[in-house]
């Protein structure tokens, strides 16, 4: 049992519960909460090790002892202290620290996402959620979008980390990986001046970039778009948040893909 707060594991937690760059340098990075840790293990991410205290429901003493039975380790820790290095308003009292996983791109892709400077947490793990819910294949992020695997992104993301390939890009590896291998995909800009959805057709092969809440699109997004998208909106309303709206535009593709032929 864990007892101190220097216990190199505990210290381990604190360092990549902070900035990227130690994420990076350890690549590893922390996962709290039952669901999250069943997902990772679900979908075969690889554990560093995990950590509890007392208290636990009957669900997270059945993840614990799966863990355990896979030979993971699983340590135990005494009083608060696992509470002190917890993100969550709300500690469930288990989590664990993951290795990152390499994901691809499929080689033939047909649905990508690119993030442009998302820097709400929330709005990027709602993105990411919503992504895997709707069959993309890969998300991209462009240099300042928030970190995906920060320990708020990973909330909101709900597991979707665990099935979707996300790169982080410069622009140039974005515009090699899209335009350069794939010439004859379509890559669409949300934006508010764009052509309403209604009177496009979204089933070819397509890229789709959502920008920046406050700033909207960066030159190069703008400079890579090959056509600009809107949401068509009654009233005077003069926008949705970049997680709305990114979610409305990828399940208009999901339906034009599954529906629009049996319409037409």
């Amino acid at each position: 049992m864990i007892t101190s707060s220097q216990n190199p594991k505990l210290k381990l937690v604190r360092l990549l519960m902070g900035r990227p760059k130690e994420r990076r340098e350890a690549n590893a990075f922390v996962v709290e909460g039952v669901r999250l840790i069943e997902e990772a293990f679900t979908a075969g991410w690889k554990f560093k090790f995990a950590l509890y205290s007392d208290g636990l429901s009957d669900r997270g003493r059945d993840v614990v002892n799966v863990l355990t039975a896979n030979r993971i380790d699983v340590e135990e820790v005494s009083g608060d202290l696992l509470q002190k290095v917890s993100e969550t308003e709300t500690p469930q009292g288990i989590l664990a620290v993951l290795e990152f996983m390499d994901m691809f791109m499929p080689e033939a892709p047909n649905f990508v996402l690119v993030l442009d400077q998302i820097r709400d947490p929330g709005n990027l793990g709602t993105l990411l959620r919503t992504a895997a819910s709707a069959g993309v294949q890969a998300v991209l992020l462009s240099p300042n979008t928030t970190d995906a695997f920060a320990p708020k992104v990973l909330r909101a993301g709900m597991g979707a980390h665990f099935r979707i390939p996300i790169h982080d890009l410069t622009w140039e590896e974005i515009d090699e990986r899209l335009i350069v291998k794939h010439p004859l995909m379509h890559i669409y800009l949300a934006d508010m001046e764009g052509t309403s959805f209604w009177n496009m057709d979204l089933r070819k092969p397509l890229a789709l970039i959502v920008g920046s809440e406050a700033e909207g699109a960066s030159s190069e997004a703008h400079r890579m778009a090959t056509q600009k998208i809107c949401i068509p909106m009654a009233g005077n309303v003069e926008s949705l948040n970049a997680g709305v709206a990114g979610s409305v535009l990828m399940f208009e593709v999901v339906r034009q893909r599954k529906y629009a032929s049996l319409i037409e």
